[in-house]
């Protein structure tokens, strides 16, 4: 080949670099080289002595020393200056049958040239793959691809500052911090500093910056790392990593928290952030029949969540993380409302819990008066006096709708049973109580008076899906509780069935818990009251109501009756 054919050559990779920047554009990366000074100094990369001479691949050098805007991000010629130096190198390539390696600077899986870059250049134009350099080593602790963007440098370049402060690469493999857009990594470094100040506080003594964060990864970041893989939730987010998630949901739990006034489980916020910011369809679709029913729907004809789906969120709760039970605990200033927080508290006492208390007012200026504080002031030295965490929320609104939304975030709701559903259809249908039993999504400890030391449950079975919830549930506080259970079976008007006792002592011997078997028959609500005087039983554990809404407020039910004629705690289970 010529020198005049090698000068035409170039002219045609010149004419080649306004299509190549369209193409970028159009795919949306970057035409240009990177600057590896640029580079080494966001990525705190350190430069090592050893050179070592290897064939690397041309796809992979991804930037310059010096020359990165002579040339695009393929290697195309960007100054017509550049003729001669690309005209010569070209005639070398093609008769003399090479080149003197070039020397490359190389930063995790790409290089960067700091001689050789018209080399490169006709090597790319001439079709080669590979080339020959003398090859030096830059130390990072942040992984580069062939497929970096200059946009990708602000977030690695955050990560570096991150690693550099926190001394995480210590205790993480870095890969797995990885975020995907930027300013990710600063609510990351200020939940480190205000970990690390807790700890310090916590310890009284002085905490390392290194030792705060590896408690941190431990307490705070692994916990609900393991929420979003027992969830599955990168599933509906393509392309993100689960870092990114621990970030989103983070802060809107940190919103949930400020809108709440409580403290809010991980797994809680989690669940919430996926129901409202999932792009899936169905996730939409989902949103939006839920609006469109609850617009048109009472509150007393909904029929509230399905059987289990509360001890499903529970248990995968108890898997993943660290695992704090949260107890409900609404107040509405009486005296006698006083005895749900007693009972609360002993519940708390035995499940290592916490009480969120919530007090509902009628009116903004109600939130300041002088028995919302009382009621504030009276909680909190109820819960110092027990050992137990415990915060009041104050709110505006109606009492079983805000109940039922606060259920959410805790997993047992302790309400004191003032006004149980009535006897007319009419009054069950507008009872306050009935709705909080249908919509509630959590297990409802209904308390009519004061505290019961709660040694001797008696669980109402009847096999059904509800039921058997309260069975699970139950059982686990016989076995956590060391307490005893008492199973009552009543089949009206024909013989108990022995199948359904038999699968519920089944259940609890499973779990080295022995029941005491009852069989009776007759009314429902007559029977499991005697069986409870009959044992000396001191709470009840049952299911909610077994039929639609509409039926069990004109027909009326055991769990009714029970509510309305006991003086023991209920615990009403879905």
């Amino acid at each position: 080949m010529g020198y005049s054919q090698a000068v035409m050559d170039f002219r045609r990779a010149r004419r080649k670099v306004a299509l190549k920047r369209v193409l970028a554009r159009l795919a949306g990366k970057s035409p240009d080289l990177l600057s590896y000074e640029d580079v080494r100094k966001k990525l705190k990369a350190r430069e090592s002595s050893r050179r070592d001479l290897k064939e690397i691949p041309l796809d992979s050098i991804v930037g310059s020393v010096g020359r990165y805007k002579d040339f695009t991000r393929g290697f195309l010629p960007r100054q017509d200056s550049d003729s001669d130096r690309w005209a010569r190198v070209k005639v070398a390539v093609t008769e003399l049958g090479g080149l003197p390696p070039i020397e490359v600077f190389e930063i995790g899986e790409v290089y960067f040239v700091l001689d050789g870059n018209h080399r490169v250049s006709v090597a790319r134009e001439v079709g080669a793959t590979f080339i020959e350099a003398y090859v030096r080593q830059v130390k990072t602790k942040i992984p580069l691809s062939p497929d970096v963007e200059p946009d990708d440098l602000i977030i690695k370049a955050g990560f570096a500052d991150f690693l550099e402060r926190t001394s995480l690469a210590e205790h993480l493999d870095a890969d797995q911090l990885r975020v995907t857009a930027p300013g990710q990594y600063l609510p990351l470094f200020r939940q480190i500093e205000a970990h690390r100040e807790f700890l310090i506080e916590e310890r009284k003594q002085e905490v390392s910056q290194s030792e705060a964060s590896e408690h941190w990864v431990e307490h705070n970041y692994i916990p609900l790392i393991n929420v979003i893989r027992e969830q599955a939730l990168l599933r509906d987010f393509p392309g993100r990593t689960e870092t990114d998630l621990y970030v989103w949901i983070s802060r809107h739990r940190e919103a949930l928290e400020r809108e709440v006034g409580w403290e809010i489980k991980p797994g809680s916020a989690a669940a919430d952030l996926m129901l409202k910011s999932s792009p899936k369809v169905r996730r939409r679709a989902a949103r939006l029949a839920k609006k469109a029913i609850a617009a048109v729907t009472p509150d007393p004809l909904e029929a509230g969540p399905a059987p289990g789906r509360w001890r499903e969120g529970t248990l995968a709760a108890r898997r993943a993380a660290h695992f704090t039970v949260d107890i409900l605990v609404p107040l509405r200033g009486e005296s006698a409302s006083w005895g749900a927080v007693d009972q609360a508290l002993l519940v708390a006492e035995r499940e290592s819990a916490r009480l969120q208390g919530l007090y509902i007012v009628a009116s903004e200026e109600l939130k300041q008066d002088e028995e919302a504080r009382f009621v504030k002031d009276e909680f909190e030295r109820r819960c110092k006096n027990a050992g137990i965490p415990g915060k009041l929320a104050i709110e505006v609104g109606g009492v079983a709708r805000l109940i039922c939304e606060r259920a959410r975030w805790v997993d047992l709701v302790v309400p004191h049973l003032a006004h149980p559903p009535g006897t007319r259809p009419r009054a069950r249908l507008e009872s306050g109580f009935r709705t909080m039993i249908l919509r509630c999504p959590t297990p409802i400890l209904a308390v009519p008076g004061s505290r019961s030391p709660m040694n001797s449950a008696l669980l109402a079975y009847d096999g059904s899906p509800k039921a058997k919830e309260a069975l699970y549930l139950s059982t686990y506080m016989a076995s956590r509780w060391s307490i005893s259970l008492t199973i009552v079976s009543v089949t009206e008007g024909r013989r108990v069935s022995d199948e359904t006792l038999r699968e519920a002592q089944s259940y609890a011997e499973q779990h080295d818990v022995m029941a005491n078997l009852v069989g009776k028959s007759g009314e429902i609500a007559n029977a499991i009251l005697q069986a409870a005087d009959e044992r000396n039983c001191d709470f009840f554990v049952m299911g909610g109501y077994g039929h639609s809404p509409i039926v069990e407020a004109a027909l009326g039910s055991a769990v009714d009756r029970i509510l309305r004629e006991t003086d023991k705690p209920v615990l009403i289970c879905r």
